[in-house]
């Protein structure tokens, strides 16, 4: 398994994988902001029209990971925040392809991601999952905190139900 962070000339290569993660993420149930019905093709706009312009003016830091012959996990790390926030940063989108969950690469991109961080120089981050959600446990394993939860917060992929969600904070040791 290798983790790296994408520069902005390597997104082209990589939308193919990221898009196929996105798409079949959201087919089984992960609620990451989008509901069904969801094509590979509006998993291919989210990419290139919003993470892969952040990445390329440095609002984002893109990891993935690689197993074999493609890239079967990532992470965001965003860091365009208000000027009074430059001392934190958000952990967005973990996801991990369903064939290969369970094998810790959620865990390896995490630590990853915290790994970065704390060489940017960021004392805080900030993420949310739904409640409830196996990515859940991962955070507060790897010392996130709960800070409070929403109810109602987004609808469910799958379902026209609404469902809460928690937001989680880590402080990062210099």
């Amino acid at each position: 398994m290798r983790i790296e962070i994408l520069s902005p000339a390597d997104l082209s290569a990589a939308l193919p994988d990221l898009s196929e993660i996105l798409h079949q993420t959201v087919h089984h149930g992960a609620s990451v902001g989008f509901i069904l019905p969801f094509e590979v093709s509006d998993a291919q706009a989210f990419w290139a029209d919003q993470v892969f312009p952040a990445v390329e003016r440095g609002a984002t830091q893109l990891f993935v990971a690689h197993a074999n012959d493609g890239i079967v996990g990532t992470a965001q790390l965003g860091l365009s925040l208000p000027s009074n926030q430059k001392h934190r940063a958000d952990v967005m989108k973990l996801l991990v392809h369903p064939n290969a969950r369970r094998q810790g690469i959620g865990r390896l991109l995490m630590q990853e991601v915290l790994d970065r961080a704390r060489t940017l120089g960021k004392d805080l981050l900030v993420l949310d999952t739904r409640s409830g959600d196996p990515s859940q446990s991962l955070y507060q394993s790897l010392g996130f905190k709960v800070a409070g939860q929403i109810p109602g917060f987004c609808r469910n992929p799958r379902d026209p139900i609404l469902e809460a969600t928690t937001y989680m904070y880590k402080t990062l040791a210099s």
